[in-house]
């Protein structure tokens, strides 16, 4: 059931749309307005949101009459979106950080961790990966956050803006290949799906 090669692929996957180096910025400026990030707190509530919508996603989307491949071409022109945003440098997506005293659950936990972009993907992974190994993607993910997210301080000062700045670059570009193989992958299902009820 669990395929080591999967849990690479979806780690690095959610590694790219998830881009917890990329938001340090972010992590940074939260940090000096609300006075203190509560690092466990803010990724364990990522974390129950992300598992929760592993695994009620799919009904969701049945609720409402979706297909899960429909929802996976959907992800996939996000996730290329997001790889352009990496890419080029520019913000497609809009982040309203929130001072309050919740800034480790909103806007950090939700949506910069477990944004829409990361629900979305979760689904459409679905549609190419076991959901064990989805689950093993998802808590590497979390304990990397949890690292990042204990010494961001550190690594703002370490890295510098040159330095976020190739990550994200890098990331950019494979999250734009994966998103193109995820839109051919579910064409294909999906065309599959049609020739076998015509």
């Amino acid at each position: 059931m669990f395929n080591f090669k999967e849990i690479i692929s979806v780690t690095l996957i959610l590694f790219s749309v998830i881009d917890i180096i990329g938001v340090i910025p972010i992590i940074v400026d939260l940090r000096k307005k609300a006075g203190k990030i509560y690092s466990g707190k803010a990724t364990i509530v990522a974390g129950v949101i992300m598992i929760a919508f592993l695994f009620l996603g799919e009904y969701l989307l049945n609720l409402f009459g979706i297909d899960v491949e429909s929802f996976a071409i959907t992800g996939a022109f996000i996730m290329f979106l997001l790889g352009i945003e990496m890419v080029l440098g520019i913000t497609l997506f809009k982040h309203n950080p929130d001072a309050s005293d919740s800034a480790s659950v909103v806007p950090l936990a939700f949506p910069l961790i477990a944004g829409a972009g990361t629900l979305t993907t979760l689904i459409s992974l679905k549609a190419e990966f076991q959901t064990p190994n989805i689950f093993i993607g998802i808590l590497l993910n979390l304990a990397w956050v949890y690292i990042v997210l204990k010494s961001a301080k550190w690594l703002e000062k370490k890295l510098g803006n040159g330095g976020f700045n190739i990550i994200r670059k890098v990331f950019g570009i494979i999250l734009l290949a994966i998103s193109i193989k995820l839109f051919k992958t579910s064409m294909i299902q999906i065309i599959k799906v049609i020739s076998e009820s015509s």
